[in-house]
């Protein structure tokens, strides 16, 4: 069966509700994996066949954790896994649209294809008391995180993609 690899990084929280939202809606749909960005290794990519990459924009920009499990894999997969499917999801204060350009242009060096436009949650975090306060997620901001995992793993199953 076809694995969808959920790879995260979170320092508030915020965005490993968001992955594990979609986890646990793609579980019941197929074989789905959720690891921090930090223990990911290339043998874990080279396993997958399919991807849901999941970060906090920080200062305008991917966080430097997720940034660094590219920079660590990156070569390591580079021509070995062209054409798998991925989606991403950015958890962001205000924005996120910089975060979501970035981990795109990775994903295209890596000849991966999009099939979903990037989700980008907004907390309105503004202040730095808000910013590094730990997030509670809604149930309605979570709800687009299932539908994302549980439409990635069953389009996976089912030879979708």
């Amino acid at each position: 069966m076809p694995t969808l690899l959920i790879i995260y990084h979170s320092r508030t929280g915020g965005s490993r509700q968001m992955a594990e939202a979609a986890f646990a809606a793609g579980k019941p749909e197929g074989d789905v994996r959720l690891l921090k960005a930090e223990e990911v290794t290339p043998d874990d990519l080279l396993a997958a066949n399919g991807y849901l990459f999941c970060a906090p924009e920080n200062l305008a920009a991917l966080s430097g954790v997720m940034k660094e499990m590219f920079d660590r894999c990156y070569y390591p997969v580079l021509g070995r896994i062209e054409g798998r499917p991925y989606a991403q999801m950015i958890c962001a204060g205000s924005d996120g649209e910089n975060a979501a350009r970035q981990l795109a242009r990775i994903a295209t060096g890596w000849r991966l294809k999009e099939v979903q436009p990037a989700l980008i949650l907004c907390t309105h975090a503004q202040t730095p008391e808000e910013i590094l306060a730990k997030k509670t997620l809604t149930e309605a901001q979570l709800a687009p995180c299932r539908d994302l995992g549980q439409a990635l793993a069953a389009g996976l199953a089912l030879g979708v993609f």
